[in-house]
């Protein structure tokens, strides 16, 4: 089993968070995720047990407890196709002088305009390339 490990302190290891989980059965690995830029903890990482039943007993036991003077947070990881995309708005992207649809609408990339959704004012988008123009400008 994948368990997510989180609000680590940073200057925890791996080797720290192998000893944590070590105490309730094997640990094929554990890892503490590091930032590339800057190699510094991301503050969690992922411990993988073999046996499903130590892995629950860990996670039991461990979830709010201290680890190097920090609470944890310990729970099953999700698979990466069951994680949802971050949530928000889906607001287009500004790079390419990018002239998306607003929230909701989509974007396009290289100047080409995206379509429907709505402006800040909950108001349908004008679409630019039909003579529906509601507000009297180009």
């Amino acid at each position: 089993m994948n368990i997510f490990v989180a609000k680590l302190n940073f200057s925890t290891s791996s080797d720290a968070l192998n000893a944590a989980f070590a105490d309730f059965g094997t640990v094929g690995s554990a890892n503490v995720i590091m930032d590339k830029e800057t190699g510094r903890s991301k503050g969690f990482g992922f411990v993988e047990m073999s046996n499903d039943d130590e892995a629950r007993e860990a996670i039991k036991e461990l979830d709010g407890s201290d680890l190097d003077g920090r609470t944890i947070v310990v729970k099953q990881a999700e698979d990466r196709e069951k994680r949802s995309s971050g949530g928000g708005h889906d607001r287009p992207h500004r790079e390419h002088n990018n002239r998306g649809g607003g929230f909701g609408g989509g974007g396009g990339y290289d100047n080409n305009r995206g379509g429907g959704g709505y402006d800040r004012n909950d108001r349908p988008r004008r679409d630019s390339n039909s003579n529906n123009n509601k507000w009297g400008r180009d």
